[in-house]
């Protein structure tokens, strides 16, 4: 019997996926051995048409065994800690400060309540928000507003 008999025989459906996700495929009857190869109980058979949709043997197509069906895969959104979004937007207020500065401006009441706010945030003293404040929608108010009153 040949090593193709033997992979026939092992693994019928030819076409595989693992079940980890994403999945890793297999063509099974194109191995050289079936040394290292996983038991085929262990395995998701796939169809020549699923095969060909996920692209082949060339496709790397994100996919995942899920319920028993192949299906598209998409990783789990990785959630951003508040704080670090709060160091984030130090960034940015630091760039609006140095704007300001260079302008001759200073914050508006809402962006320094913000700073306050986002600040709090970073340094771990607010420990009850969910959510960083919305940007405010005015940031400076220019020297010669503030002088004229």
């Amino acid at each position: 019997m040949s090593i193709l008999d033997d992979l026939k025989a092992t693994y019928p459906a030819r076409y595989y996926a693992s079940m980890d996700k994403p999945c890793a495929w297999y063509d099974m009857w194109s191995c050289a051995s079936m040394d290292g190869l996983p038991a085929a109980s262990a395995l998701f058979a796939m169809t020549a048409e699923q095969w060909a949709a996920k692209g082949g043997n060339s496709g790397t197509k994100s996919m995942a065994v899920i319920n028993d069906q192949l299906v598209d895969y998409a990783p789990p959104t990785v959630p951003v800690p508040l704080k670090t979004q709060a160091t984030t937007a130090q960034a940015w207020i630091q760039q609006q400060a140095n704007l300001a500065s260079a302008m001759g401006e200073v914050f508006t009441a809402d962006m320094k309540a913000y700073v306050l706010a986002v600040n709090a945030i970073a340094s771990g003293a607010d420990t009850t928000s969910t959510a960083l404040p919305a940007q405010p929608a005015s940031v400076m108010v220019s020297s010669a507003a503030t002088a004229t009153g």
